[in-house]
């Protein structure tokens, strides 16, 4: 293994870091809550306010630390996580815990897009799309296994053990990234601006985002009550069911690593031309066991060509810097969780969940279809270059004729 992918592998450790730290309050909301003296729904907000707080000040704070060496960049942010995640630990009100929390959440959003953006420089460009992805692969073990696995701890040794391990966990990824990303460039694939920038397809694609992710989690967020209610399942079957889901999401990341760099926009198209089938699925067959199950890991399976879509994408359609870029589309991401959720809830009391996939299943397509549509106007345009082109070798070739029998 050679420096480069040993520090991609150490990007990746510190996204499964932070991709734990985001969700993990969800399964130890009850122990929280019980050791804070406070309500769950105070405790759920720690994971509401965290993704709305990324979505806001990803871009700003990318942008004012844009002179930054992006090693320097991140070995600052990494401190604060492992910093922030002992002071989850030890929190000892509410207040306390979210104010760590809210440092996280500030470290977080200005980690996704310059660690992304940082692997894909350590490589040659035609592995950028793989690096990025090798980089979301960590944040998709935090779902599979760190969750989980702190979850577990917590029910072991009590909530806080699960953050006191996540911040040592947090510091073994900070002095990898010390010993391991050489100062300066970032390396032979360095990608300050876009390969082929546009701000018209930039804006598409953040577009693009919130709707495909926000159809994924109009449904995803209320999952198990469409599993228990609609599909049958016993509250132990759950487990399986997502461990099903979290293994077709790894499936479909090394997929998507192994393909994007052949042509982002195609994944991407495909990835939501899939999702669009497993949510319409949902709603027409969800109360169909087998069916559910499958449409389930379609689910998962496609979500990660999306994300890894996207930010390959950003890096080719980019305006200006990349990071800055990679900013926005991880803003639209955490958008469209957020509005997903909402949208589902709203959909939910009045057609339940199949409802709620159905809702996600118009967003996705609605998605699909302006990738379509930007492929077809981007086919006309070059055809009609092509067509000007022809036109004015004709010409010269008419005019050369001409001067030649005079």
């Amino acid at each position: 293994m050679n420096r480069a992918t040993a520090a991609v592998g150490a990007l990746a450790l510190a996204a499964f870091c932070f991709g734990t730290a985001e969700s993990l309050p969800i399964g130890l909301l009850g122990l929280i809550a019980e050791g804070l003296d406070t309500d769950p729904t105070r405790v759920g907000l720690l994971v509401t306010g965290y993704g709305l707080t990324v979505a806001v000040v990803s871009v700003p704070l990318v942008k004012l630390a844009g002179r930054m060496p992006r090693r320097t960049l991140l070995i600052g942010v990494l401190a604060a996580f492992a910093l922030a995640t002992v002071w989850s630990a030890v929190a000892t009100g509410y207040w306390t815990l979210l104010g760590a929390r809210l440092l996280t959440a500030l470290a977080h959003a200005v980690f996704w897009p310059v660690a992304v953006v940082a692997a894909a420089g350590l490589v040659a460009p035609g592995r950028r799309g793989r690096a990025a992805a090798f980089v979301f692969g960590g944040g998709s073990l935090a779902v599979v296994l760190g969750v989980p696995a702190g979850t577990w701890l917590g029910q072991q040794a009590g909530w806080r053990a699960a953050f006191a391990v996540l911040s040592v966990l947090g510091a073994v990824a900070l002095a990898a990234v010390v010993a391991l990303l050489r100062p300066g460039a970032t390396g032979p694939g360095d990608v300050a601006a876009g390969t082929e920038p546009s701000r018209r397809a930039y804006l598409l694609l953040v577009t693009v985002t919130a709707l495909g992710v926000g159809g994924v989690f109009s449904l995803f967020t209320y999952v198990t009550d469409l599993l228990t209610r609609d599909s049958g399942y016993p509250d132990a079957a759950l487990g399986p069911l997502l461990a099903l889901n979290g293994a077709a999401d790894i499936a479909g990341l090394v997929f998507a690593g192994a393909v994007v760099d052949r042509g982002p926009r195609a994944l991407l198209g495909g990835s939501l031309a899939l999702l669009s089938v497993a949510l319409l699925g949902m709603a027409a067959f969800g109360a169909d066991p087998v069916a559910a199950a499958v449409l389930l890991a379609l689910l998962g399976f496609g979500l990660p060509g999306l994300a890894t879509a996207m930010q390959a994408r950003a890096m080719q359609t980019a305006p200006g810097d990349t990071a800055v870029a990679s900013a926005g589309t991880s803003a639209a991401f955490n958008v469209g969780i957020g509005g997903g959720a909402l949208v589902g809830g709203l959909v939910l009391p009045v057609a339940g969940a199949r409802g709620a996939a159905l809702a996600g299943g118009l967003l996705a397509v609605a998605a699909s279809a302006m990738v379509v549509g930007e492929r077809a106007l981007g086919r006309r345009g070059v055809a009609a270059r092509r067509a000007a082109v022809g036109s004015v070798i004709e010409s010269v070739r008419q005019g050369t004729v001409r001067g030649q029998d005079q």
